[in-house]
């Protein structure tokens, strides 16, 4: 698997799996062409559109997808003419969280808090990315996938999105500073609340909540996404990227992610804890999943 200027410690972390043969898209000057497997992106002049391409998974986030998001951002950092990128996901779910199966079954060579970490090099790299983000939210978003959503600028649903942080029921923890981003958009009580409850929430919760900025027809998503995108990607590259970043430093005041590292330990030890991971086990059984 190839990619542009790959994230920090994103190939040292695990072996990518590869499933079949993987279109390559787009080429920088100088630079190898992106090749991906369960991330597809496209370009249309200063707008990026990156799909997560896992339908049969509902989006879930394996080890694969996380990495392909991190490199695609920091790939995209390369295309100096793109200003704003639209998130979202293929089939009938934007991200049903991270997949388990993919995380507890591991290559056993490589280490399980590396695995766990990748998800904070994927939420890092889509947060600092240069172009602006937009999050199209339709279906269910589920755990790590709310994280995803939350690392982008802004935010827009479909009346059909359902939200959802599963991880106390699975018996972890939400990890790759998923914690300091949902405090700093809907507070610490609501955190915790939405957190430890594992409770399901529909958009207009969301969008009350000031995590979402829009909510619109499920037909209407992409396209709202994709024009607001557009109308952005219209003013200067210094004033969008100046505004990102000041406003990123401000958040990150509000509520630092430079903790989050220690993050992969707690998810890691999660992971091996027999209790955590026979509530695990009944989460998914009375779920009706694998």
């Amino acid at each position: 698997m190839r990619a542009t200027r790959a994230p920090d410690r994103v190939g040292t972390l695990f072996r990518v799996r590869r499933t079949g043969p993987t279109p390559a898209i787009g080429t920088v000057r100088g630079m190898p062409d992106l090749e991906l497997s369960s991330l597809h992106v496209t370009l249309d002049g200063p707008v990026a559109t990156l799909t997560l391409d896992r339908p049969a998974r509902l989006n879930a986030l394996s080890r694969t997808l996380l990495a392909e998001l991190a490199q695609a951002a920091h790939w995209l950092d390369g295309r100096r003419e793109v200003k704003t990128a639209v998130v979202h996901g293929a089939g009938r779910a934007f991200c049903a969280g991270f997949d388990l199966d993919d995380f507890t079954n591991a290559d056993p060579d490589v280490p399980t808090t590396d695995g766990a970490e990748l998800g904070r090099l994927m939420a890092d790299a889509v947060t600092n990315m240069r172009a602006l983000t937009v999050a199209a939210v339709h279906g269910w978003c589920v755990g790590g996938g709310l994280v995803l959503a939350a690392a982008c600028d802004l935010r827009l649903a479909a009346t059909d999105a359902r939200f959802s942080i599963p991880e106390v029921d699975l018996g972890i923890p939400l990890a790759w500073g998923g914690i300091p981003r949902l405090v700093r958009e809907i507070g610490p009580a609501m955190t915790k609340e939405l957190v430890l409850t594992c409770r399901e929430f529909g958009p207009d919760e969301a969008l009350a909540l000031h995590f979402l900025n829009r909510v619109v027809a499920p037909d209407e998503l992409l396209p709202a996404a994709t024009d607001l995108a557009r109308s952005l990607a219209q003013k200067s590259s210094l004033t969008l990227t100046r505004t990102k970043q000041h406003v990123n430093a401000v958040a990150e005041e509000m509520g630092s992610t430079a903790g989050s590292g220690a993050d992969a330990v707690v998810l890691a030890a999660a992971l091996a804890d027999p209790e955590s991971r026979a509530a695990g086990r009944a989460y998914t059984a009375s779920k009706g999943r694998r």
